[in-house]
């Protein structure tokens, strides 16, 4: 049930992508705004009790539809698996940014490319070269797939089934709903959600690095994760960029040969690191990076679907 599902709701959202701004996303926005509202008195404690509460209002009622479907009819419980996939992947959502980037630079309209990647990532790309163009959608690309798609794979193959899908996106949600904004920004009401999202990815984060690599160029991958994955203040983020960069043969985030503060893709600023005796391995990225990316998500996304249908299999003839 679990491949078929996924498999289904994949095929849906090629043929109808779901907006980034549908009326179920918009409500869980919603939902977490008035969490913070409530429960803000600016201490870490009360960030915890909102994460729990709002957890509980999404989650719950998942699993307790699903459990319902398998009791009336297991067609029911997989419709619903499918929709609430559906609901929570996001592969689409954002790759028509990706795509008109690639094919700005491809006709070397880099007005455009740095306009759409300023949408895109919510940052200014006024003095950004063509190079860093490529760089920051790469990575972008690469942070978006993993947390809109082979993340909620993970928690989907759980045994909480589409109630883990939804705990993943909405995690990940609220690390982002509760940090980011100027006025939580380095507060502690959101420092739980950023723990409990950590948690939450931290095996995610790890098999998509090892997809990238099995898929891509494997020594180059496994070594640019070993070697400078720290290099990113985020952890996820360095394992997945760097073994993403290994794999396609791509040197991604900080350059090691300068001082500057260096924009990364997910409109945070990664200061500076001490000039190391070693470059990492790849070349700088180029517009023909952003195919690559494509190619090594596409195969990733093949071997994801490869190992649940091994999986389904095997709980089947269980």
């Amino acid at each position: 049930m679990t491949f078929l599902s996924i498999l289904f709701a994949l095929l849906f959202e090629q043929f109808k992508p779901l907006r980034a701004d549908n009326p179920m996303y918009a409500a869980i926005k919603q939902l977490a705004a008035r969490m913070e509202a409530t429960f803000n008195a600016g201490q870490e404690g009360h960030g915890r009790m909102a994460w729990i509460v709002t957890m509980l209002l999404l989650v719950v009622p998942t699993m307790l539809v699903y459990w319902l479907c398998l009791k009336i009819n297991p067609l029911a419980a997989l419709l619903w698996n499918i929709l609430i996939v559906y609901l929570t992947l996001g592969f689409r959502h954002y790759s028509h940014y990706f795509t008109s980037i690639q094919l700005a630079l491809n006709s070397g309209d880099e007005a455009t490319a740095r306009s759409l990647l300023a949408e895109w990532t919510k940052q200014d790309t006024a003095a950004m070269t063509t190079a860093d163009i490529s760089r920051i959608a790469v990575e972008k690309a690469l942070i978006t797939t993993h947390r809109n798609v082979f993340g909620v794979f993970f928690w989907f193959a759980m045994p909480f089934g589409p109630a883990g899908a939804v705990l993943y996106r909405v995690s990940e949600y609220l690390a982002r709903a509760w940090n980011e904004p100027e006025h939580l920004k380095n507060e502690a009401f959101g420092r739980f959600a950023t723990k409990a999202f950590y948690c939450v990815d931290w095996i995610p984060a790890r098999l998509t690095a090892i997809a990238f690599a099995i898929v891509g160029n494997f020594e180059d991958a496994i070594y640019a994760w070993r070697n400078f994955a720290h290099r990113w203040p985020d952890e996820a983020i360095g394992i997945i960029l760097s073994a993403g960069g290994g794999a396609m043969g791509l040197r991604l985030g900080t350059a090691v040969e300068t001082a500057s503060s260096v924009p990364t893709a997910d409109a945070t600023t990664v200061d500076s690191i001490s000039v190391e005796p070693e470059i990492a391995p790849g070349e700088e990225p180029t517009v023909r990076a952003l195919q690559s990316t494509v190619g090594l998500v596409w195969r990733a996304l093949l071997l994801w679907m490869l190992l649940l249908l091994l999986l389904s299999f095997a709980v089947w003839l269980g």
